[in-house]
């Protein structure tokens, strides 16, 4: 029964680490760009149910500051990336999920930045989920608003941004930590607990042995 119980919670635990290896966390974009250098147009949206599958296709829109409509700049699907703006032509790199059609970060770069690229970006997640009897179709969008500028400045919610992405992946490292460091006590626990089982159905084996021995030879006396 201990062994049972051990076997259990190693599968358990090796579950667990699995699953945390595939953490998510959606963190928002810097919205400051420097003109000439290259930009990450952030956008992340994770699954609520990481153990469905699903596959995603990812489009981005821009609307220039003044513009009133939207044009469809980028789409990225199961068969690679596609610019469909002129104006982004060579200058619009993947720089999200990758060796999966399940996309949950749906970023881009944009190479060699301008000033007329300021304004605001809208990227759409259409994502499938596959369930045993059916299939659930869903839209999550995101929005960025990005100003470019000439010179470096060091803004507030960049700063913000970047200090809650550190917060975000040193507290899922601690969780990690703490739940392995429980885990591996419980196994612990477990393994001592069989031993004991072992050790005390080893010595009755022993008693009962000797207690048969002593009355055969009573019986032979």
């Amino acid at each position: 029964m201990a062994e049972s119980h051990f076997l259990l919670l190693s599968l358990l635990c090796s579950l667990f680490v699995y699953q945390c290896h595939g953490a998510c966390a959606e963190v928002d974009s810097d919205t400051e760009a420097v003109a000439g250098k290259g930009f990450k147009l952030g956008c992340i949206s994770c699954k609520r149910r990481s153990e469905v599958d699903g596959t995603a296709t990812v489009q981005w829109y821009f609307r220039p500051k003044g513009e009133a409509d939207f044009v469809h700049i980028y789409t990225y699907n199961e068969d690679g990336p596609t610019i469909v703006d002129e104006h982004f032509m060579d200058r619009v790199d993947w720089n999200g999920s990758k060796r999966s059609n399940d996309i949950q970060d749906g970023s881009i770069y944009v190479l060699n930045v301008t000033l007329n690229d300021t304004g605001t970006y809208r990227c759409f997640f259409h994502r499938i989920l596959f369930y045993a009897n059916y299939e659930y179709s869903t839209i999550v969008s995101k929005v960025v608003h990005l100003t470019v500028v000439r010179k470096a400045t060091r803004g507030t919610a960049s700063i913000v941004s970047e200090v809650m992405m550190y917060v975000s992946i040193i507290g899922l490292q601690v969780w990690l930590l703490i739940e392995m460091i429980y885990c591996y006590r419980k196994i612990s626990a477990a393994g001592e607990e069989a031993l004991r089982e072992a050790a005390n159905a080893e010595y009755l084996a022993i008693a009962s042995e000797s207690k048969d021995n002593c009355a055969g030879v009573q019986v032979g006396e």
